[in-house]
């Protein structure tokens, strides 16, 4: 299991990136999965629902199950939130796990970054930033060792993230 970062601010085109390198990765017959992360509080069950009320009644985890698809609801409920590693634990095997977020891990990353957002890039302060994915010419102070992307390439940007992915053992070490 290997591991990349995408990072960015909201809004960059991270998602869409992951959208449309996604099909390529597994067109290879590459099992990818994605770890999205969040600062916002987030639910996706619903009020009323019977598990949305098992998990307000107090229980730690609950498992929706159907013929398409599950999901394992956990309440953390004031415990600390689980670290990376922990989180990548719970994937069944795969090739390959894309973080969307968790920006401070010391992982590879590629930063969207689109000028329009007015947001400044990411990449000078993160020595864990090894390409750029961008709407917009590379800069004349761009790092060593830094990749410029078409953030519209997804082939190129599939192809460079296969290259660079981190050895899960690595990144837990």
């Amino acid at each position: 299991m290997k591991l990349f970062g995408i990072a960015g601010y909201s809004g960059s085109g991270k998602t869409s990136l992951i959208e449309n390198t996604l099909p390529l990765l597994t067109a290879h017959g590459l099992r990818v999965s994605v770890l999205k992360h969040t600062h916002h509080d987030f639910d996706i069950d619903r009020p009323g629902k019977d598990s949305y009320r098992h998990r307000q009644a107090g229980a730690h985890e609950v498992l929706l199950a159907g013929s398409a698809r599950w999901v394992l609801l956990k309440e953390l409920r004031a415990a600390p939130e689980p670290t990376l590693s922990e989180y990548v634990a719970r994937f069944a095997p795969c090739d390959l796990v894309l973080v969307e977020g968790f920006k401070k891990e010391a992982i590879p990353k590629l930063e969207v970054h689109r000028p329009v957002t007015g947001q400044p890039p990411l990449w000078p302060d993160d020595a864990q930033i090894v390409a750029v994915a961008s709407d917009s010419p590379p800069p004349g102070n761009l790092r060593a060792g830094v990749a410029w992307l078409d953030v519209n390439d997804a082939p190129t940007i599939a192809r460079y993230i296969l290259a660079r992915a981190m050895p899960l053992a690595m990144a837990i070490d």
